[in-house]
């Protein structure tokens, strides 16, 4: 529907309602009938189908400058400041079962994916293969992951809200199981002969870390935070189109998301990353949020007609995933805890992830967050990985 037709059609007017939309289900969030339906559905859902509702009802347009804009900047700003909160160091004290059981479950959503699309095709759209690239960016890293593999791969508005739909049925269907598994955890890590002693430790150093890195964020911290996102941006955009001259096996757009993902790791080591404390995930998850919200207003429900086929493509997917994580976690005795949310940090992110681990322990949760992190990282680069064995079986 484009912006002559829609109630809505000035960005300002577009933004306005966007950002009000995001207000409003944060707002709800907080109340008790919120909390009790986000712990079930995740805010991001309903951030991308909101939007969608109010441009199949004709409010919002499904085209507009803004849209473009906000992929086009606020894309890899995002990136910069959620990878920003990584600790290289904190993680590899994790212990090494933790960072394989990590890599073990990025393992299996690379592998799974073209295995799962070379068993059902001829029976799923020929444009599968870029939302299946899409969502191993969510299964891999998170949300700005996704819409970045998103836009390298060309995925469709209708292709990409039907992935949401694959990603929120999967992944909440096993996430229910890891928090099951976080339960009995005892009677498994006994099954698997696991050493847990290195679990107590985990505790005290992550609930270190979180006192030393918290504080209320002042002006300058904020200013800051907005500074470095945009800069890293500016610095990626400039630096995409030479290196696309030099290296023509990747687009400007896929050297623009490797770059600012590498300054933003780099950062992570400077003194920059102490502004995490002062909430730079936070403002980076706001511009995901406005990301994903810009992406749902493109959509239109009607398009979405393949979704179950979908679903069926992503539980084989998923499959794999477990199969190789339960695998390497027999082979190597990790605990419970480092399989949940290691998979976790996969498939969930940032969001999900520290519901998983504090499921075992509540000071247990940053560890979540901190492996998620790593997600983000691995996110873009696994996913182009997978993206190049998704057009080989595609024969894109």
């Amino acid at each position: 529907m484009q912006e002559a037709d829609t109630l809505i059609s000035d960005p300002a007017g577009v933004l306005a309602a966007l950002l009000a939309v995001l207000a409003a289900i944060f707002w709800f969030g907080e109340t008790g009938p919120g909390r009790r339906l986000f712990s079930v559905v995740p805010r991001l859902v309903f951030c991308y189908f909101i939007p969608t509702t109010l441009t199949t009802l004709g409010i919002l347009p499904d085209s507009s400058p803004l849209y473009d804009w906000i992929k086009t900047f606020l894309l890899p700003a995002s990136l910069v400041l959620l990878i920003l909160a990584l600790d290289l160091p904190g993680i590899l004290r994790l212990g090494p079962k933790a960072v394989i059981m990590l890599l073990a479950g990025t393992a299996g959503v690379v592998v799974g994916a073209p295995i799962a699309l070379w068993l059902f095709s001829g029976l799923v759209p020929p444009d599968t293969w870029q939302g299946m690239t899409a969502l191993s960016g969510s299964w891999i890293g998170g949300g700005a992951n996704m819409v970045a593999l998103a836009q390298i791969a060309g995925t469709s508005e209708s292709m990409f809200g039907m992935m949401v739909i694959v990603d929120v049925t999967v992944a909440n269907i096993w996430m229910g199981v890891l928090l099951y598994m976080a339960g009995q955890s005892a009677r498994i890590d006994r099954w698997m002969g696991a050493d847990t002693s290195a679990i107590e430790d985990l505790k005290r150093r992550v609930t270190e870390f979180q006192e030393r890195t918290t504080r209320v964020p002042q002006l300058q911290d904020l200013i800051m935070i907005v500074a470095i996102g945009f800069g890293g941006m500016w610095i990626a955009t400039l630096a995409a189109r030479p290196l696309e001259q030099w290296a023509p096996f990747f687009s400007a757009t896929v050297w623009k998301m490797v770059v600012v993902t590498a300054l933003a790791v780099a950062l992570s080591l400077s003194p920059a990353r102490r502004l995490e404390g002062a909430g730079a995930s936070k403002i980076g998850s706001l511009m995901l949020y406005l990301l994903v919200a810009s992406i749902g207003a493109h959509a239109n429900f009607m398009e979405m007609r393949e979704a179950p086929l979908l679903i069926a493509v992503g539980a084989v997917w998923m499959l794999f995933h477990v199969v190789i994580l339960l695998g390497i976690a027999r082979l190597i005795r990790a605990p419970v805890f480092f399989v949940a949310v290691g998979s976790q940090a996969n498939i969930g992110g940032a969001a999900s992830a520290p519901i998983v681990a504090s499921a075992f322990h509540p000071s247990l949760a940053p560890v979540g967050v901190l492996l998620a992190v790593a997600g983000y990282v691995l996110g873009t680069y696994a996913g182009l990985l997978c993206m190049a064995l998704l057009k080989a079986v595609a024969g894109a």
